[in-house]
């Protein structure tokens, strides 16, 4: 009986680890794989560099992206780290004529 008390706060210890640490990251993971997973083309993401750009196209592990007029880059795909929504595209009207 006295080593079974010497064991519990050792697991209690173990047991308040796992819920503070190992379980959020768990959960950070699935989030970042489903975020990932979810890309389509056209939208805006930032990778984990801070380089923001368009989505171009995607394969399964990689994604082309246009990060100014004209200039496109391919990275890995798990390199995304955020996505934003599209830039809207001024239309004809909304011009500045100050």
């Amino acid at each position: 009986m006295n080593d079974l008390a010497a064991l519990l706060p050792l697991v209690a210890i173990l047991a308040l680890f796992w819920f503070m640490v190992v379980r959020p990251q768990q959960r950070r993971q699935k989030d970042v794989v489903r975020l990932q997973q979810s890309i389509e083309v056209g939208q805006r993401v930032m990778m984990s560099s801070g380089i923001y750009g368009t989505v171009v196209s995607l394969t399964d592990d990689r994604a082309r992206l246009e990060i100014a007029p004209g200039t496109q880059i391919d990275i890995a795909r798990a390199a995304i780290a955020k996505v934003d929504e599209p830039l809207e595209q001024p239309g004809p009207d909304a011009r500045d004529d100050a």
